[in-house]
């Protein structure tokens, strides 16, 4: 595995300078010092959990899993964790843990505070990948308890990835933040266990623009507005006699297997530059009709994200007792729709894909 290294350094992000933190900030005996006398509680071991803990795991950290029992507990001890030994119950693991990593469910974690809360006693550490609990703590009822340093560490990728770029010795972009600093060491330790978990360079936040910014980008850009603007491509092309995969490949497999990359490469700017000018031409007359089309929509879905419409309706709905039903129901509806019914297809003629079932 080839580890890139870099340090904490001072960078102009378009006319603003940011400090950001890199792995060599922390190295392994870093890491090691600080945490020597911890016992690492992750809390769930969904994506983000499994991904976090196996990437301490893999740094050394003495590292202990609360999760309930289940399809994802008995995937847990096929991947090592051993029950009774650092594989617990989620209150078990609490009141065992010293970093306590809270990493469940935005709803589960509402529903566990109670049980939770006495066993976060003055010393320890509550951790969260996600600001949402405490921002939104009139919805939640979850509020930093009194002693304990409130800490959070939010990777800019699905736990797939993290553990993914992790193991090819690369490493993904993290924000931090510190809530509350009762040890006085609270930013130390927010960094040094960003890098323990994966990241390959952090940036410092705060709760609420975390929060923000994620349930903002996730409605937006990164799945819902995607997926939005996909839709209706394909369905015009589709309604203006394009046959499925000509329609498809215009409208997706192009963007992600050719555009997308180039621009997370190279940028918008060089993309713009390196295309037909008959490309060009188009984009350039287009994209601010798009925008003042989008704006809009935009503005009203970050106003429902800070005045908590967004938080409520997904602590009602995801906390319903037919959730898994309806959820499934929507979920549905995607995957059977014709677009993505025919990315199938096209995925399947990938070359790497040839052979594949």
């Amino acid at each position: 595995m080839t580890t890139q290294t870099r340090t904490m350094k001072t960078l102009n992000f378009g006319g603003s300078e940011e400090t950001v933190y890199e792995r060599s900030d922390v190295p392994k005996e870093k890491l090691l010092e600080t945490f020597k006398d911890d016992t690492i509680a992750v809390l769930g071991y969904g994506p983000q959990g499994r991904g976090q803990a196996l990437n301490l795991r893999d740094n050394g950290v003495n590292v202990i899993i609360g999760q309930r029992e289940g399809k994802t507990y008995q995937q847990a001890i096929e991947e090592g964790w051993v029950p009774g030994k650092n594989l617990f119950p989620v209150l078990d693991a609490v009141e065992k843990g010293t970093v306590v990593m809270n990493l469940l469910s935005d709803a589960f974690q509402k529903e566990i505070w109670p049980q939770m809360k006495p066993l976060l006693t003055p010393g320890k550490t509550l951790y969260f990948s996600h600001g949402f609990s405490i921002v939104y703590k009139d919805q939640t009822h979850i509020e930093a308890p009194e002693g304990v340093d409130v800490i959070l560490v939010a990777p800019k990728g699905s736990g797939f990835t993290v553990r993914r770029l992790f193991q090819e010795g690369r490493g993904i972009n993290s924000s931090f933040a510190v809530y509350k600093d009762a040890s006085g060491h609270a930013k130390e330790r927010t960094i040094a266990l960003g890098i323990g978990i994966g990241s390959g360079y952090m940036y410092e936040t705060t709760f609420e623009k975390e929060v923000y910014s994620d349930l903002f980008g996730e409605r937006g850009v990164l799945m819902g507005a995607i997926q939005g603007l996909f839709q209706a491509q394909y369905e015009v092309l589709r309604a203006n006699g394009h046959s499925p995969s000509e329609a498809f490949n215009e409208t997706v497999e192009e963007a992600t297997q050719s555009l997308y990359p180039l621009i997370g490469e190279k940028g918008m700017d060089w993309m713009y530059s390196n295309c037909s000018t008959t490309a060009m031409r188009g984009a350039l007359d287009w994209w601010k009709p798009f925008h003042d089309a989008s704006k809009p929509v935009f503005e009203q879905l970050y106003q429902s994200v800070r005045d908590g419409t967004e938080t409520a309706r997904s602590l009602d709905r995801n906390s319903q007792p037919d959730y898994r039903e309806k959820l499934e129901e929507e979920l549905r509806e995607i995957r059977e729709s014709e677009i993505w019914r025919t990315g199938k297809t096209v995925r399947q003629l990938r070359p790497e894909n040839a052979g594949k079932n």
